[in-house]
């Protein structure tokens, strides 16, 4: 069929028409994916700027914060009452009968292995020591002695001023078990010197603070000292076995007396020399919190049976899974949420670059340093709750199943607290190279039973650590210098003139203030 020349004009027309709107279609298709892809593009460029914005200020922020943060500035310490203190100048012949006397008190083994399990014999024979050593000490009027629960003592020390709170020192006689073959140097317990330091069980766990706090005393008796404001000395026998008898006698004790103390002072943290890597010059870490203590039993029971019949899983299989899974699995980071924060800020201003910038802001960085101070077990105890497997028991015979395993889990559980300043102006005073910093003390010590008679317990004594030292407590060559132990005599004897004024300043709201 034949079309007139109209018809394929028309048709003409109409195939045309159409490739117009086809393509006016595609036109507008492309300019639709060019508009979308366009706001696209000013999105992510607005969203990049917007990060780049975000991180110049934080930068400039934490770059001025480096720049300007010192957590001990404006912290000058409150002006002390007395000032006429008396000055700790001791003899040759002194110097020579305080070392005497602390090696004698090394000598003894006053060991602690187990609640069941002290020697008694040792703890007599200390007794016997103390009172031969500091004679001014017993004999004065000005001081009152008991012992408690057979072992521990208990001296106090009235002042003129009854209105004002009286404090306490803390210190404990007892030590854990340790033989020469384990690896000593020298017997653990002959206080043998080398190289000017003096080697045994206890030179810093913890008959350094015992016989430096008694013999700072004796000094200041003798010559004619007498405070305004009163003071206890407690001295535990049990506290490397958690001071049952001892500690907490003495503190039943002194409630029955209603005492309520200002503060407490007992072992805990020291002065580090060299451990905290790229910190400038020692640091003193006074404790104002300590982790707390707890003890898991794991226990698995199955029928007894022959080892020649194995079941697919013994006890002691299913309680090693258990305990390989505890360890595997670590409790949570909880660095930045406790006093270990305010330790790295007090500490900031002591170190280069870039540690100082990552020091200053710890409100930036706490994560990062976390993760870098887990990877050590030195410093991961300061970084979470701890979960130690320490004692694992099973079976009776090698030819019998086992009935019952056993496992024991020690757990140190992570804290946080405030700090007072007495404290820091002693250690000031004592050593003015040092830089003061809040901490918290991965061990626990007495003071933990001292709760009910104050808010404000602090863990510390001067005894200098070195790289390496932190092995020696509770390990093998336990030791100090002698230098050091006549620093630490130094101390007490300033301390306690120190908290002798009539207003102590008060407890600092957060640790921030130290």
């Amino acid at each position: 069929m034949k079309l007139c020349r109209t018809c394929h004009k028309q048709l003409h027309y109409n195939n045309l028409w159409l490739r117009c709107q086809q393509h006016a279609m595609h036109s507008q298709i492309k300019m639709t994916e060019r508009s979308g892809k366009c706001n696209i593009l000013k999105f992510v460029k607005v969203l990049s700027f917007a990060f780049i914005f975000v991180i110049l200020v934080i930068f400039v922020a934490a770059t001025v914060r480096t720049l300007t943060f010192d957590v001990n500035a404006g912290l000058q310490l409150a002006p002390w009452e007395k000032t006429n203190n008396i000055a700790y100048d001791i003899n040759q012949q002194q110097r020579g009968e305080l070392l005497a006397n602390f090696k004698d008190a090394i000598r003894i083994p006053t060991v602690s292995t187990s609640r069941t399990d002290q020697n008694t014999t040792a703890l007599r024979d200390f007794n016997d020591l103390l009172r031969k050593a500091f004679p001014t000490v017993f004999s004065s009027h000005l001081v009152q002695h008991e012992v408690v629960a057979n072992y521990s003592h208990l001296f106090w020390v009235p002042g003129s001023d009854l209105a004002l709170v009286p404090y306490m020192l803390l210190a404990h006689i007892d030590v854990v078990p340790a033989e020469e073959s384990d690896g000593w140097d020298a017997p653990p317990f002959s206080a043998k010197e080398i190289d000017g330091f003096i080697y045994g069980r206890g030179t810093i766990d913890n008959k350094q603070s015992v016989m430096g706090i008694l013999q700072a005393l004796e000094y200041l008796l003798i010559r004619g000292y007498s405070p305004q404001r009163g003071f206890f000395i407690g001295l535990g026998h049990d506290e490397e076995i958690q001071g049952l008898h001892g500690a907490m006698n003495i503190v039943k004790l002194l409630k029955k007396k209603g005492v309520q103390l200002a503060f407490v002072l007992d072992e805990g943290l020291a002065v580090l020399d060299g451990v905290i890597t790229g910190l400038q010059g020692p640091a003193a870490l006074i404790g104002i919190s300590e982790k707390g203590h707890a003890t898991v039993k794991l226990s698995v029971s199955m029928a007894p049976g022959h080892s020649s019949m194995p079941p697919w899983e013994s006890s002691i299989g299913i309680l090693a899974g258990a305990v390989k899974r505890l360890e595997d699995n670590p409790m949570p980071r909880l660095f930045g949420e406790g006093p270990e924060r305010g330790t790295f800020e007090h500490l900031a201003h002591k170190f280069g670059l870039p540690l100082k910038f990552v020091m200053s802001n710890m409100w930036l960085f706490s994560p990062l340093l976390g993760r870098v101070m887990e990877r050590s077990p030195e410093t991961n105890a300061f970084v979470r709750t701890t979960t130690a497997v320490t004692m694992f028991n099973a079976g009776v015979k090698t030819n019998v199943l086992p009935s019952q395993a056993e496992a024991y889990v020690n757990l140190r559980i992570h804290s946080s607290q405030s700090l007072q300043e007495i404290i820091k102006k002693t250690v000031l005073d004592q050593f003015p190279q040092v830089t003061v910093a809040p901490g918290i003390c991965i061990g626990n010590t007495d003071s933990r039973h001292y709760t009910d008679l104050t808010k404000d317990i602090y863990r510390f004594a001067p005894t200098w650590f070195r790289p390496g030292d932190a092995q020696r407590f509770h390990g093998i060559n336990e030791r100090i210098s002698k230098k050091n132990y006549e620093e630490l005599v130094g101390f007490y004897f300033n301390l306690i003139q120190n908290c002798d004024i009539k207003d102590l300043p008060s407890p600092h709201s957060a640790v921030h203030e130290l």
